[in-house]
Formats: C-alpha cells, structure tokens, sequence
C-alpha cells in the first residue's frame, strides 16, 4: 500500500494533473453509459486531489461525491478542486458513506488497485448504485499493460506496474461475484492528449506514479539522468498515446 498522506499528496497534481479538455473527454466517455436525464448523482471513489470530480458535476448536472481516505488528498481536493455541485467525504471503497441505491454512476479512476479489499469494494459499490447504474472501472490489468515509453528507462518498472493489477478475466470474475453485471469489454478511452518528452519528463520528475514508490533509488536515479539527457536532446519529440482500458460494470435492474 502507498501512503498518501505524505510526499504523494505534495506532488499529485502537478504530476498527474489534467487538462480540461482531457476530463471532457472521460465524462464523454462516461455519458455514452449513463441515461440521458438530468440530474445524475455520480460517485468519484478514491477521488484524490479531485482532478475528475468537478467534472462529474459539470457533466451530469447533480451532486458528486469525491469519497477518499487519505486526509490530506481530500483537504487538497476541497482547497484546489471545490466546486458548488461536490462534495467530499472521508471514507474508504469497502465502507463507502452514501446510502443504498443513491448514485446513477461511480467512477473508480486508477484506484482500484489501491483497495485493500476488492471484492468488499465492488460490493459496496453495488450497493450505492442504483438498479440499471453503471460503475466505470478505470484500471490497467496485468495482461493488458500499455508499453509505456518510460519503462525503457526505469528496467523494472514494467514488472513492478504489471504485479499492481488483476488480469481482465480475473477482474471480470470479481465484479461477477460481487453482483455487478459485466460485459464482454474493456472499452478503449483514447483522452489523454499527447505530449512533448520535455513535457513527459517534467511530470515525470515529480514521481507522482505510485510505481516509483516500489523502485530502488539508484534505478530511479539512473532513469532521470538519462531521460533528462535525452528531453535535452529532442525537447519536442511527440510521446506515444495509448488509448486507456475501462470495463464498465452494471447493477442488475431485476
């Protein structure tokens, strides 16, 4: 487990931070599985620093609820991320606190990985949704990991990320035991925008990716150096952009 009530928090969003146009283009991908009525009640579970939840409420028009337990990620989220149409709560995804059958939609960003109990989780996640609702579980699975342009400087970074995440079927199976209806999937969401490897080295630097949390000093150090030389190198050479894998899981109506 990573704490992120320490060095992360500081870090998070200048280093995983996104672009407006980026957040439009996932709550896009979003709408496209929920009702087409407004109001929606949508959850964002793990929520952060709050980079997608202001823009749940923009896009659904109800109440968003950004449900976190690290203290200082949320105190960051309601002093950088506040917004008349959210609100942000102490909790966890095992023991969410909102009442049975509240949200239209609920928004696990790259944070599943980080629940201590998944099949608890998913569970609750049932719970809070109401009967037709969609959760959308945004991850990385270990039998589809992107071949990231970084991992070619940080040697065991790949292994690290990949022994992070469930496989697709593993992931598939949870959701299915803990009720949520799963189709064939995963959905591909193409909505980061790309970027110079200036700029990839930038974010980069701030080690906001938990993986750097697991990787030996020297290896990091030996990374940076020679990502730095080559960002010197060729400052405005475009960086890959891998379109990002999402299952979309339902509460059954019946």
């Amino acid at each position: 487990m990573v704490d992120y009530n320490g060095r992360l928090s500081t870090v998070y969003a200048a280093g995983r931070g996104m672009t407006v146009d980026e957040v439009r283009r996932w709550t896009a991908a979003f709408r496209a599985y929920l009702p087409d009525e407004r109001p929606l009640t949508t959850l964002d579970l793990g929520s952060g620093t709050g980079r997608l939840t202001p823009g749940l409420a923009e896009a659904f028009g109800g109440q968003a609820y950004g449900v976190e337990p690290s203290d200082r990620m949320r105190e960051i989220a309601q002093e950088s991320a506040a917004h008349p149409g959210v609100t942000y709560l102490k909790g966890s995804a095992e023991d969410i606190p909102l009442p049975e059958a509240s949200a239209d939609g609920v928004l696990m960003f790259l944070s599943f990985h980080h629940f201590r109990d998944q099949l608890k989780a998913l569970q609750e996640v049932r719970r809070v949704l109401k009967p037709g609702g969609a959760a959308f579980l945004r991850s990385q699975f270990a039998d589809l990991m992107p071949d990231l342009f970084w991992y070619d400087y940080f040697p065991s970074a790949r292994e690290v990320d990949a022994g992070m995440y469930l496989s697709l079927d593993q992931a598939k199976e949870l959701a299915e035991t803990a009720g949520l209806w799963c189709g064939e999937g995963p959905v591909w969401v193409s909505a980061e925008e790309p970027r110079t490897l200036r700029e990839a080295h930038e974010r980069l630097t701030h080690r906001a990716l938990s993986t750097f949390e697991h990787l030996p000093e020297d290896e990091i150090e030996q990374g940076f150096a020679r990502l730095a030389a080559d960002a010197e190198r060729e400052p405005d050479k475009l960086m890959p952009v891998h379109p990002a894998a999402m299952l979309v899981l339902r509460r059954p109506i019946a």
